[in-house]
């Protein structure tokens, strides 16, 4: 059959890269699904190679073989990058992401860290179809059979037959909540072609009928008459400092008594430490945090929100607080344009921007200045505006504690022992500290500076640092040394929210659920700024404190959610679902959420994503790029 050039159907040619195809699949499946590759993978991935084989075999009359190489390349490099993706953020991704491509030069250093060298078994038939054709009779006689002339009835056979095992896949379980379950449902490549041709968002709701009164409805919540600590902090300036990668399981924990966050520790042990208290972000990770923080609206359901939002005119913390007498800057040692960052500070209304043409290139690490040098250079810019008779706003946006986490040796501030060395959770926990060091520098300039007495200081981390799909099993032991026991979603996602302000707040230990897009209104409470006006998914955490509901947002697959009592992972629907207790974090066979939390949660994310899509578009550019001044002395 592999040699004959009269084969009506070349059959050497499809068989061949049908059972390459076939191994990567079931490669990628191994590492993407839980439960890994079987016979039910063939029917799934097979019919659509086999479409584009046949559509192959149809069309191309010369250079047969360069084609069935190009889409070998193609899908290889396909899975590849799933299981890359997959290994970072625990989700399949889709052909979406391919709008983050422009980005990748900025991340290269945590893209290679991804790269594991068992990947490249992905390539492998390459180097077998290399080694064939080294010898010239050898590559004559292989030709002659991938070149073999085909049967149109035949391929039109398996093409119908193929066409139709691919519809049987994909329509059934198009419904689907659960993105994960979709794609093992469906197959990895049909469920892209379906994500990229066929995947359909929701109808809006229309922009009138979206009121703050229903959404507390949605949420279970009601507005406080007379709130606790309303204008507690008011005419304080408000310093919001974004923590890279950093989860709540850091705060007080020592390793061989060595704390690893002395400075963050101590501030949370002086003021408001919320324990649980979760990410919002998604696709757009860091930017994505400071979307939700400042708007208090959830993430777009596809992309990034500095991406899709970021033409809208979008109510904000920076104007409501602008409009209350502020001035307003945010504080980045990147490049501004890095996630389309220029357009989302004008978008949410900042006076200015400080980005690496600020903040200069010295004690770089990963994207830009370190976080000693953006707080240093900081402080003296919150100093010159503490001048003013206004009082300021400023975000600013550590990045010291950004994967992949390797700090230079001689900037490391702590020496863990060394089971602890090359390990992934070593490497985080020293990123942390030295991050944590960083910000101990700022409390000190806040002091001499004079900012710290008239200052509201809130810190919180932007997403999870540690995935539980990126961990081997001896970071798992080290979780487990560390106390952590099981490390589950709950753990991944837990970040921690700190409010600090002398006069203000005293130690105390918050329990209430909580989520990133709370801190905006729990912030304008402890200012004295109403919300009233203004369309918010968040609560005040110091009032609505008994109830909340927290979407999560692409970490989990869609309809995923947080209550009081633990949380939920959709299957293709609720009942089917997934249920976890917070006094085990395993699986629990008694019902935590109800179904009527699940639909409200998804009514939430439905008025979010239709409230913003609908806004009008910006048509001003007031934020500024804050540039040096020179210094003319020198």
């Amino acid at each position: 059959m592999f040699g004959s050039r009269q084969s009506k159907f070349s059959a050497g040619t499809i068989l061949f890269f049908s059972v390459s195809m076939l191994l990567k699949c079931y490669f990628a499946w191994h590492v993407l699904f839980e439960d890994g590759p079987s016979l039910e993978t063939i029917i799934r991935e097979i019919p659509i190679i086999l479409v584009i084989f046949c559509a192959i075999e149809w069309f191309a009359t010369r250079r047969k073989l360069l084609y069935y190489l190009i889409v070998n390349l193609v899908i290889s490099i396909l899975y590849l990058s799933l299981i890359m993706y997959y290994e970072h953020y625990g989700i399949i991704a889709t052909f979406h992401v391919l709008g983050q491509m422009d980005q990748a030069h900025a991340v290269q250093k945590s893209i290679f860290s991804l790269i594991h060298p068992v990947y490249f078994i992905l390539f492998i038939d390459f180097i077998v179809l290399a080694f064939m054709f080294i010898r010239k009779q050898t590559a004559k006689k292989w030709l002659q059979v991938f070149n073999a002339p085909s049967s149109r009835k035949l391929i039109l056979g398996v093409f119908s037959v193929s066409i139709i095992l691919c519809a049987l896949n994909i329509f059934p379980n198009s419904a689907s909540m659960n993105e994960t379950v979709k794609a093992e449902q469906m197959g990895l490549l049909s469920y892209e072609a379906y994500t990229l041709l066929a995947d359909k968002q929701p109808d809006p709701v229309p922009f009138d009928i979206i009121t703050q009164e229903g959404i507390d409805k949605l949420k279970g919540i009601t507005e406080t008459a007379n709130p606790v600590m309303f204008g507690a902090a008011k005419g304080k300036n408000l310093i919001i400092v974004q923590m890279e990668s950093f989860q709540d399981f850091l705060i007080n924990l020592k390793v061989d008594g060595q704390e690893i966050t002395p400075n963050l520790n101590r501030l949370a042990n002086e003021g408001f430490h919320f324990t649980n208290f979760y990410q919002a972000a998604g696709q757009g990770n860091t930017s994505d945090a400071e979307y939700a923080v400042n708007t208090s609206f959830y993430v777009p359901a596809v992309g990034t929100a500095s991406q899709v939002y970021a033409n809208k005119d979008l109510p904000s913390m920076p104007k409501l607080l602008e409009a209350n007498g502020y001035d307003t800057a945010t504080f980045h040692t990147n490049e501004v344009h890095f996630w389309n960052r220029d357009d989302l500070y004008q978008a949410l209304g900042f006076n200015r921007y400080y980005d690496k043409n600020f903040f200069g290139e010295d004690h770089s690490l990963y994207f830009g200045s370190t976080d000693d040098i953006l707080y240093a250079k900081t402080t003296d810019e919150l100093q010159k505006m503490d001048q003013s008779d206004k009082p300021f706003y400023a975000q600013l946006i550590s990045m010291s504690g950004h994967h992949p986490f390797t700090i230079p040796e001689d900037w490391q501030t702590i020496k863990l022992p060394d089971r602890y060395k090359d390990t992934y959770v070593g490497n985080y926990l020293t990123a942390q500290n030295y991050a944590d060091y960083c910000f101990g520098q700022l409390i000190d300039e806040l002091k001499a500076k004079g900012l710290w007495d008239d200052s509201l200081l809130v810190v919180y981390g932007d997403h999870r640092g540690m995935p539980l799909f990126s961990l081997q099993d001896k970071d798992m032991d080290l979780l487990n040394e560390l106390g952590m026991g099981n490390y589950s979603d709950k753990k991944m996602l837990n970040i921690p929210l700190i409010i600090s302000s002398p006069g203000v707040t005293h130690p105390a230990v918050m329990k209430q659920l909580g989520g990133q897009t709370d801190i905006f209104p729990t912030v304008a409470n402890l200012l004295g700024v109403s919300m009233k006006d203004h369309i918010h998914f968040g609560q005040d955490l110091l009032n609505q404190d008994k109830y909340n509901l927290v979407p999560i947002s692409y970490y989990l697959p869609t309809g995923s959610f947080f209550n009081n009592n633990g949380w939920f992972i959709p299957g293709t629907k609720y009942d089917d679902g997934t249920q976890y207790s917070y006094s085990t974090e395993l699986p629990s066979t008694t019902p935590v959420t109800t179904e009527d939390e699940f639909n409200r949660v998804n009514e939430l994310r439905l008025l979010s994503h239709s409230y913003v899509g609908q806004l009008p578009d910006r048509t001003e550019n007031k934020t500024q790029s804050a540039v040096p001044v020179p210094d003319e002395s020198k």
